[in-house]
């Protein structure tokens, strides 16, 4: 087969493969995965592995660290510091060592069956103490427990587990020399690893940034994206010239580069190289599998399938047990972390090519940890029932959350339902306090809950996009549901829920661009208010203000722009300069320009008493365009642009005494 037409075979694959599975919704890795296997030489034959092929996906899995090096952050770190350096650091610790035990008691008993070295048991261990990072956040993102309680831990653990890849890189080689040589291997990876590591991130970061900077200022989109690709294959070139892998080269580049301010910029434009090359690795991946072992071996498959799963299972709940977490919370990170991950495939190439595996163990390992990967979705889908079913506390501490909620909204109609209590929720719930209308707010930070609620807010832990909370919460009875977080996947649900149960209540959604404005209102959104949007507006208008244009002009200005965004608010701004009986005291803001013969010309601003009046002065503008902060020694002149504020007949008596002194 011709190079062209392997290359098309290889996109054909793909894109049916993510295909079906996004029909499914399932992650598109599973699809490359699976097209892998039916193209391969052990199914329809249609391809054979390469080295070209393997070559391609090899670069996927250095921009796969090149992304894991870009979103390394050490405030995220610090932040969840307990999670990752304790939970995620004592998972991968007690998995491997409870692995690498496991496999050499294996090896004892079975004999020629599982005939492993303690070199492959060790990079064996590593390979299973990874899960599935991409599977695993794309699930939680879309079921929006990112930030649940469980969400939380599983996150820690994934972080953990992607550092703690970067010295199982270094290892998995150095394990592959011959025994006579192992220690000095090993001792002379890890001082080639600490030089490189430290002369690449002491003086490397400052270098980094100057080297991006004067890429950027060329202004070229084709230089600096040509730039990225020789940082980051440049970096993985160097530290294989070293006797290391690819992927730490890779790693350490995107750990440069995410220290500078170029790091959001770079990760856009790495994603498609990322994404292309990360599919064809898992394509390459599939095709090693050979699907007649399932039939042939299924005993051994089933038992590398499920004593993994089991281990890992095990692990992450007596950890998360012993850490505080709930048995309920504790099972939950179990199941959604059982399965092999795509790291796991990583090491596992590294330890085939380092010769520390046998054919005959290479293809019953893979083909379980590719049937792991394909259950992670079903597990997590029925997480929840199977949590139920075998924790009964679980299932008596949710309803006993339900009735926290259900009892303090019981007596409550008429009220706002505040989906998060962050900043956002915090400054709705003030202003309802202030209208005297009634709210219940739902959070899942404890700590948050605990604090709000001790102060006298409403507000109890639960999570909003799960119906029973809403119910609980008064849904039916409510006036409106307001969603303060910026969190698509957790406002739809809110949305589906509202719109299926209690069609009559409105709902607000928060978002921070207008991106996805069409799909929320089209799910039963009210109104959607877009952050960018709002925070354009109130910068528009100030600036309006203070260079001189008349209030009233930046305040229809302003309305235009929302009238084209927003039905709710349309006509709200309307007549709020004139003076009706409710707003006859209200505080405004005016401008006065100083015209010719004005009788404070020349005048110090102080000399004319204006907060005796009410009125205090926001603004000066020059005319000559100049801004200044107003003083009592600013001196008025032709021109100049007074920015007031103050009741309607105050200013009227201060515009007097501007101009006739």
């Amino acid at each position: 087969m011709s190079s062209l037409a392997l290359t098309l075979l290889y996109l054909l694959a793909a894109v049916l493969g993510v295909v079906v599975c996004r029909s499914l919704k399932l992650p598109p890795m599973l699809g490359y995965l699976t097209a892998g296997v039916l193209i391969g030489p052990h199914a329809l034959a249609l391809a054979q592995n390469s080295e070209s092929v393997r070559h391609l996906g090899e670069f996927g899995v250095v921009f796969l660290m090149f992304a894991i090096g870009l979103e390394f952050s050490l405030p995220k770190l610090r932040a969840m510091r307990r999670q990752v350096f304790g939970l995620g650091m004592l998972q991968v610790v007690l998995t491997m060592a409870t692995a690498f035990g496991g496999t050499l008691a294996l090896a004892r008993l079975l004999g020629g069956v599982w005939d492993v070295g303690w070199q492959t048991a060790l990079a064996l261990a590593g390979t299973l103490a990874m899960s599935s990072t991409a599977i695993v956040v794309k699930l939680m993102a879309e079921r929006a427990e990112i930030e649940s309680e469980h969400g939380r831990q599983i996150m820690g653990i994934l972080l953990f587990q992607d550092l703690a890849v970067v010295p199982l890189l270094v290892l998995i080689p150095a394990l592959g020399s011959s025994p006579d040589d192992l220690l000095l291997a090993l001792g002379l990876a890890l001082v080639k690893a600490t030089i490189l590591v430290g002369l690449l991130l002491t003086g490397g970061q400052k270098l980094m940034r100057w080297w991006l900077t004067l890429v950027a200022r060329r202004k070229s989109d084709e230089l600096f994206m040509l730039n990225l690709l020789l940082i980051t294959l440049g970096l993985a070139w160097l530290t294989e010239l070293a006797g290391l892998s690819l992927a730490l080269g890779a790693f350490i580049a995107g750990v440069l580069v995410s220290e500078t301010e170029y790091r959001h910029q770079v990760g856009t434009d790495i994603r498609p190289f990322h994404d292309v090359l990360l599919g064809l690795f898992f394509i390459t991946i599939g095709m090693m599998l050979d699907w007649h072992i399932l039939i042939e071996q299924w005993v051994l498959v089933l038992g590398l399938l499920l004593v993994p799963m089991l281990l890992k299972l095990g692990v992450i709940l007596l950890l998360a047990r012993g850490m505080g977490a709930s048995t309920g919370v504790a099972l939950r990170a179990g199941l959604y972390l059982a399965q092999a991950g795509e790291f796991g495939f990583v090491l596992l190439s590294l330890t085939q090519q380092n010769g520390l595996i046998r054919p005959a163990l290479m293809n019953p390992i893979l083909a379980a940890m590719v049937l792991s990967m394909l259950a992670t979705p079903f597990l997590i889908m029925y997480s929840n029932r199977i949590v139920m079913k075998l924790v009964a506390s679980d299932w008596l501490q949710q309803s006993l959350q339900m009735t926290t909620i259900a009892r303090k909204s019981i007596d409550t109609s008429g009220h706002v339902i505040i989906c998060g209590f962050g900043r956002c929720g915090q400054n709705l719930a003030r202003m309802l306090e202030r209208e005297h209308i009634a709210y219940m707010a739902l959070d899942l930070d404890p700590d948050r809950v605990r604090q709000a609620a001790a102060a006298g807010h409403s507000v109890v832990y639960g999570d909003a996009s799960r119906l029973q909370a809403l119910v609980a919460a008064g849904l039916v009875r409510a006036r409106a549901v307001a969603v303060t977080y910026i969190d698509i996947q957790s406002s739809l649900k809110v949305l589906a829920n509202t719109r299926v149960h209690a069609p009559h209540v409105p709902v607000v959604v928060r978002t921070q661009d207008d991106l996805h404005l069409d799909k929320l209102r089209a799910a039963g959104a009210t109104e959607v208010v877009p952050e960018a949007i709002e925070g354009s507006l109130m910068l528009a208008s100030h600036a309006l203000a203070l260079v001189g244009v008349p209030m009233r002009r930046v305040l229809r200005l302003v309305q235009d722009q929302r009238d084209a965004r927003y039905d709710l608010l349309r006509g709200y701004f309307h007549g709020a300069d004139d003076d009706t009986a409710n707003e006859r005291d209200q505080t405004r803001m005016a401008t006065l320009t100083l015209p010719p013969g004005a009788k404070t010309l020349g005048k110090p601003l102080g000399k004319l008493a204006l907060p005796a009046l009410g009125v205090s002065v926001l603004n000066l503008r020059h005319s000559n365009g100049r801004m200044s902060p107003p003083t009592d020694e600013s001196v008025l002149a032709e021109g100049d642009t007074l920015v007031l504020s103050g009741a309607p007949a105050a200013l009227l008596l201060a515009e007097d005494r501007l101009l006739r002194g």
